[in-house]
């Protein structure tokens, strides 16, 4: 019986579909006469969609043997693992600019288009949805500590271009030490707060959000006739996460091709593409939760995932671009940080009462598409500013 259901549940429309990319990939990747770059890269994206998934669901399995803290901790760690290994493939490539941009995308992706579509679909179903306000404000909280971090070093760019070098202006060297002290700063307090969210106040989040997720991991286990041990749990992650890094290292060997020829800049090419790849399994459970009126669930998922980004994962890239002998800094555009802070504060003004309705997810995604328009049009500022290091004395000294 189970078997019958296993492989019906393989008939129903699902982001398992997307597998067959994963060998499309490897041959157009390793047989000379299907090479081609462009392809490549949608092929890529397309791969890592269903294998990103399949890490999220090996991790849920694997949170049910572990218990509600170890779990809570292992979905925290691996939440945005695809994300961040594409990211560590561009990192060792010299993709700063794509690396950057990735990350401003998945923040902004994660608060604007996941939530978005997700009070959409829930506000279709349910004239009102409600969800826990002490939590979600809490996170809202953390959400602009974090759009400060990235900010400064931003400001400071700004502020000591105006001084010349031999008055103690702006260096690389003093921009990358700011950066890097801010890195520390940021998954200190990532820790913090997942000490405060598992440990001190784990009713507001594991009471209500975890537990809801694990019954409906279970529910849907009864629904299919699916367990899954430990050892398949950790097999299939493993698995997971080695294809997710191989079909990464292709996704990033191409982007530079695929780019030119489909009149993508870096920064869209981080902002939007890698950004949505690298989270749409996780943007099909939120609105999935949300159709289910499950919001503490939702919100959960959705600023959950962009609090990781920028208090988890962009301190880790700091931290890992020194392995690859090019320390990144956390100097990111103007247009880059006020989608950040913009995506923040409307998220902010969303949760401050509790309650969504289908109309502010269509507000969110109309920020979203006006974002994107504008990094479609966006120069490459990363190229330009790499060149102007590497070349010609800042315009800004004189």
């Amino acid at each position: 019986m189970a078997d019958t259901n296993s492989k019906n549940s393989w008939l129903k429309p699902s982001l398992n579909w997307l597998l067959i990319f994963v060998p499309i990939a490897i041959a157009l990747r390793f047989i000379p006469a299907f090479e081609n770059p462009t392809a490549l890269f949608i092929v890529a994206c397309l791969a890592i969609i269903p294998l990103a998934g399949w890490m999220g669901k090996a991790t849920e399995h694997l949170a049910e043997h572990l218990g509600q803290g170890i779990g809570g901790l292992l979905n925290a760690t691996f939440g945005n693992a695809a994300e961040l290994i594409i990211a560590l493939f561009a990192l060792s490539k010299g993709l700063e600019g794509v690396v950057k941009a990735s990350i401003t995308g998945s923040i902004i992706g994660n608060l604007l288009l996941v939530l978005g579509l997700s009070l959409l679909a829930g506000g279709a179903k349910f004239k009102t949805q409600t969800f826990d306000r002490t939590a979600a404000s809490t996170t809202a909280t953390a959400l602009t500590l974090a759009a400060i971090g990235l900010l400064i070093p931003t400001i400071f760019h700004l502020a000591a271009a105006q001084v010349p070098v031999a008055a103690g202006g702006w260096t690389p060297e003093k921009e990358q030490s700011l950066s890097l002290a801010i890195s520390i700063v940021l998954i200190a307090t990532y820790a913090f707060t997942l000490y405060f969210s598992l440990v001190t106040h784990k009713d507001l989040f594991i009471g209500k959000a975890r537990m809801g997720a694990a019954q409906e991991v279970g529910h849907e286990q009864e629904e299919s006739g699916e367990h899954w041990s430990k050892k398949r749990a950790i097999m299939t992650l493993l698995g997971a996460t080695a294809f997710v890094a191989l079909i990464s290292e292709f996704l990033v060997g191409a982007v530079e091709a695929a780019r030119g020829a489909l009149g993508f800049t870096e920064v869209f090419v981080g902002v939007i593409v890698v950004a949505i790849i690298g989270n749409a399994a996780e943007h099909s459970s939120a609105i999935l939760m949300a159709m289910r009126n499950k919001m503490d669930l939702t919100l959960g998922i959705a600023l959950g995932s962009s609090l990781q980004i920028a208090l988890f994962v962009a301190p880790v890239l700091v931290f890992a671009s020194y392995a690859f002998g090019t320390p990144m800094n956390l100097e990111f555009t103007i247009p880059e940080v006020i989608a950040v802070i913009a995506s923040v504060l409307i998220v902010q003004q969303i949760c401050s009462d509790g309650e969504s309705n289908w109309v502010e997810g269509v507000q969110l995604l109309s920020v979203y598409a006006i974002l994107g328009i504008l990094f479609y049009f966006l120069p490459d500022v990363h190229h330009a500013a790499n060149e102007l290091i590497n070349g010609a004395a800042p315009a800004t000294q004189h």
